[in-house]
């Protein structure tokens, strides 16, 4: 009787032990959904800043190479210029890093993507139009919506085995690459309309 009544105590103190550390871990657990949730948060933060000194960046870069820059006279636009580079200073002083983790395929597939862009990016200055199309093509393999152009399949199958964060990337940089490319274009545009009506000016006169 008396070792029925020890065993049973025994028992019930190995019982309430397993309920305790099951407490215990679920506990931890819950903490640790608790932090990866903020981990995320801190990802997504950090990456929103990344995105927002980027687009700071090409503001200034804008600015600095826009044709009202160039139309306002020597005095005022030395003080701009050295507004802007002060600023780009600034901007640049602020240092984000958002690591990325891969695998051996996302990094090989992130690898053959940049350097197809940067092939592409090599021959802009020789074919700025060719250029543009090549990129458009690229563009069009990362988005989900039907594109407007055709779509190139094989860069779209190598986006596809990309890390997530790298497709959000590739697809940034072939934004800026093609709103460049198209502030590019206007300015040579009015330069050329410009050196085109001079004569017609100077004839008037």
């Amino acid at each position: 009787m008396a070792h029925a009544k020890i065993q049973a105590r025994m028992n019930e103190s190995k019982f309430s032990r397993t309920l305790s550390m099951a407490d215990r871990s679920g506990q931890l657990l819950e903490s640790l959904d608790q932090l990866e949730l903020r981990v995320e948060a801190l990802r997504e933060a950090a990456s929103a800043m990344e995105q927002e000194r980027e687009c700071i960046l090409e503001m200034i870069q804008s600015l600095q190479n826009s044709q009202e820059m160039r139309n306002i006279c020597a005095g005022e636009k030395e003080e701009l210029t050295l507004t802007a580079e002060r600023l780009m200073g600034r901007t640049l002083s602020v240092e984000i890093s958002v690591g990325t983790i891969r695998n051996r395929q996302q990094e090989e597939a992130l690898q053959k993507a940049t350097s197809i862009i940067d092939e592409i990016v090599k021959k802009l200055l020789e074919n700025m139009d060719g250029a543009r199309q090549k990129l458009l093509a690229l563009h069009s393999a990362c988005v989900t919506e039907a594109p407007p152009v055709p779509i190139d399949q094989k860069f779209q199958a190598i986006v596809i085995s990309c890390a997530l964060e790298d497709q959000k990337k590739i697809k940034r940089r072939l934004e800026k690459l093609l709103r460049n490319v198209e502030n590019a274009g206007k300015n040579i545009k009015i330069m050329d309309k410009q050196k085109l009506e001079q004569p017609k000016a100077n004839g008037a006169q």
